[in-house]
C-alpha cells in the first residue's frame, strides 16, 4: 500500500492518535510517497475538463496539502495562483516541492507562481479575489454539518461568474472490497474519536453527493456536473467519476 519512502505503522499510528493538523505536520515529509496523494490521472482528467471552462485567471487551491492539485490551477490560470491549507508541515513540503522543480528544470516551473498561504479553510483569510477555486481530497477532514459554512467561504472569495470545482467518485457497490474497506475504516475513526481526544476527523462515506449539492445551493451556487470519462462508467450507465462545477452568480 505505501512505497519504502512512505510512513511506517508506529507513524501512522502516532499520526493517527494526534489532531488533524499535527497528524499532517507529522505525515507531510512522507505524504507524497502514499496513497493519500490525489493520483496523477485525477490530476490530469480534472486539468482537461477545467481546459474546456477557462481561461481564468486567478485559482485557489483549497486545503492544498503538498500542493499536488496547484499543477492543475497551474495549467489552466493565467495569473496567478494560491494554495491554502492549515498544516504549516504539509506548507513547507509544498514550498520545498517548488524549489525542487525550479531547480529540476533550471528555468522555474511553468506557469504562474504559486503563493502558498497558512489558514484555515473555514475562516479563509482572503477577499473576493479569484476566478476559480478547486479541492482534491480534503473534504473528509469536514463533518456533514460543517458543509454549508465551508462552501459559503469559498463563494465569498470568489469573484462573480467564478466556479468552484473538485472531483467526486461514485460510491463503490456493496459487493465491492472497497465497500467494506471504506466502511471499516470510517468505523474505526468513530470508535477512535469517541476514545481519544483530539478528534482526527477523516471519514470517506460522509461526503455524498446529494448532500453536497444541496448544501452548495444554498450557499449561493449554480451546480452542474460533469462526467469524467477517463474513469468509465458503472454497470447502470452512471460515470464512475464526476467534476462537481459551482458557479458564483455573475450578477
Amino acid at each position: 500500500m505505501f512505497s519504502p519512502q512512505g510512513p511506517g505503522l508506529r507513524e501512522l499510528a502516532v499520526q493517527a492518535l494526534s489532531s488533524v493538523e499535527h497528524g499532517y505536520d507529522l505525515l507531510a515529509p512522507k505524504f507524497d510517497h502514499t496513497p493519500f496523494r490525489t493520483s496523477d490521472a485525477v490530476l490530469d482528467s480534472v486539468t482537461r475538463a477545467l481546459t474546456g471552462l477557462g481561461p481564468f485567471e486567478r485559482g485557489l487551491d483549497l486545503c492544498c496539502g503538498t500542493g499536488a492539485g496547484t499543477d492543475v490551477l497551474r495549467a489552466v490560470c493565467g495569473a496567478g495562483v494560491t494554495g491554502v491549507d492549515i498544516s504549516a508541515g504539509m506548507l513547507a513540503q509544498a514550498r520545498r516541492r517548488e524549489l525542487d522543480r525550479g531547480a529540476g528544470t533550471g528555468a522555474g516551473a511553468v506557469g504562474p507562481g504559486v503563493d502558498w498561504v497558512r489558514g484555515d479553510a473555514r475562516a479563509l483569510p482572503f477577499g473576493p479575489d479569484f476566478d476559480l477555486v478547486v479541492s482534491f481530497g480534503a473534504f473528509g477532514h469536514f463533518l456533514p454539518r460543517e458543509l454549508p459554512a465551508l462552501f459559503a467561504q469559498v463563494h465569498a472569495v470568489l469573484r462573480p461568474g467564478g466556479r468552484f470545482a473538485f472531483p467526486i467518485g461514485a460510491p463503490p457497490p456493496l459487493t465491492s472490497p472497497w465497500y467494506w474497506a471504506l466502511l471499516g475504516f470510517d468505523t474505526a475513526m468513530r470508535v477512535r474519536n469517541a476514545l481519544w481526544r483530539p478528534p482526527f476527523v477523516m471519514y470517506y462515506r460522509t461526503f455524498r453527493l446529494g448532500d453536497v449539492l444541496r448544501a452548495l445551493e444554498g450557499a449561493g451556487f449554480e451546480v452542474g456536473l460533469r462526467a469524467l470519462p477517463e474513469f468509465g462508467r458503472r454497470p447502470d450507465g452512471s460515470p464512475r467519476g464526476r467534476l462537481v462545477v459551482a458557479t458564483r452568480a455573475a450578477a
